[in-house]
């Protein structure tokens, strides 16, 4: 301790940012392993070729893999390979919501059929079915919170890009006038 201390002191501020960055790093990125007390029955994969090694890893530790493989990825050595688009950011975000609702729909399902105290839950748990069947539905969506702007009393409104439109007025301003369009005079025939 007293040896890291010295070390400390002795290092520059620039050398004490680039420790605290490559530490916060190491945080992110494998501070989930720490808390993790067993191996994962299962690895879900985005991008086979970015993640070879850990899907060698898994591999050599028996684990299905469940992987979303594009036209350019070799599906060898996947247990259950999703053809997909890889590279999108959508069709990840699309991946990533359908594996987590998944996972959490299973894990819901195990802590019901294990007799696990569901009444104990800050919020009740639904059991997944049909729609209409009680429990089964999604909470509403919220409505805008936003107040309305009460509608002006001077005649002009805005339009749909929040422009004044109506009749000008002030210092400086010229009202604005209607075009005129001409009319063409009926002529009246007396026969």
């Amino acid at each position: 301790s007293s040896a890291a201390q010295m070390c400390i002191r002795d290092s520059t501020k620039k050398e004490l940012l680039q420790l605290t960055r490559e530490k916060d790093k190491l945080e992110r990125s494998l501070g989930g392993i720490k808390d993790m007390g067993a191996l994962p029955d299962l690895m879900f994969v985005i991008d086979t070729n970015k993640e070879a090694i850990a899907i060698a890893e898994a591999r050599k530790l028996h684990m299905p893999v469940v992987a979303v493989v594009d036209s350019n990825s070799d599906p060898e050595g996947i247990s259950h390979p999703i053809p997909g688009n890889d590279d999108a950011g959508r069709a990840i975000t699309l991946y990533c919501d359908l594996i987590s609702r998944a996972a959490i729909d299973g894990i819901e399902r195990a802590q019901g059929a294990g007799g696990a105290d569901l009444g104990a839950a800050e919020e009740p748990l639904g059991e997944p079915g049909l729609e209409g069947e009680e429990g089964s539905e999604r909470p509403a969506p919220q409505p805008d919170r936003r107040p309305k702007r009460p509608a002006r009393s001077d005649g002009r409104g805005r339009d749909n890009r929040g422009r004044s439109q109506g009749p000008r007025s002030g210092p400086g301003k010229k009202p604005r006038s209607e075009p005129e369009v001409a009319k063409p005079e009926l002529k009246e025939e007396n026969s």
